[in-house]
């Protein structure tokens, strides 16, 4: 039973920074699909690059998998043999909740979730690694190293899936696309103070890119390829490709 997102619908007494605690992950689902726009789409599509580019026995990593929506995505729809995939999250209730969201769907493919900082999970011999609405929870002077090390430890053709919140450099279009998004907050029901109020415990945990940042950034970190496929609002999706001997 899918429980609704009501954490912000009182005042709250003090407003510190967001965090993934055991509050959060009881509404996770909900609060995501009302707060993202776009993110089933993002979802289905990790579901079929997956099974584009995932090499045989080879891993798959979800790095900050949360309740494992992208790991069960990914585990679905992997065709490629002897292959094993690798969710990683620093959120204990977040782990806990994963692992049995996994287990009430049998597989034959193994997966491991791992209660971890991603900066600091080695990334090995990887053909697909998703950060679905992760890396601008991770401190910006750390995003590049982080990038770095998961295109070393990717496979040559390997694939990066990027999904994010973005800022834009163009004030009247960033000030546009902001409003977009808490009309579409509005629209699924979240109110004004559950509005303001998650964004002010968001405000020193979130910090966006660019998309221009973002492709900069991966192309210093190695990836050949990198493109934006995916955009709703201010939040959208890349994907980057870690370049071939043809190349």
């Amino acid at each position: 039973m899918q429980h609704k997102d009501q954490l912000f619908a009182a005042p709250l007494a003090q407003l510190g920074d967001f965090c993934f605690d055991d509050r959060v992950a009881a509404v996770f689902p909900d609060m995501i699909q009302r707060s993202v726009p776009g993110y089933s789409n993002i979802l289905s599509a990790i579901g079929m690059m997956t099974e584009r580019f995932a090499q045989p026995n080879s891993r798959l990593y979800d790095l900050g998998c949360s309740l494992g929506a992208a790991t069960l995505m990914m585990r679905r729809h992997l065709t490629a043999p002897g292959c094993r995939i690798i969710g990683v999250d620093n959120s204990a209730a977040m782990v806990s909740r994963c692992r049995d969201q996994l287990a009430a769907f049998r597989s034959e493919v193994p997966v491991e979730i791992l209660e971890a900082d991603i900066c600091n999970v080695a990334i090995e011999d990887a053909s697909v690694v998703v950060l679905n609405f992760t890396l601008q929870f991770v401190d910006p002077e750390a995003r590049l190293a982080l990038l770095t090390r998961i295109h070393a430890g990717m496979r040559p053709g390997g694939m990066l899936i990027l999904s994010e919140k973005f800022r834009f450099d163009d004030a009247p279009v960033n000030e546009l696309l902001i409003d977009l998004h808490l009309d579409f907050k509005r629209a699924n029901g979240y109110s004004e103070l559950e509005i303001s109020q998650k964004r002010t415990l968001l405000e020193n945990v979130l910090r966006a890119d660019s998309v221009a940042q973002h492709k900069a950034r991966l192309a210093q970190a190695g990836f050949a390829h990198s493109e934006l496929w995916f955009q709703c609002f201010n939040f959208g999706s890349l994907v980057a490709i870690k370049g071939t001997a043809h190349d």
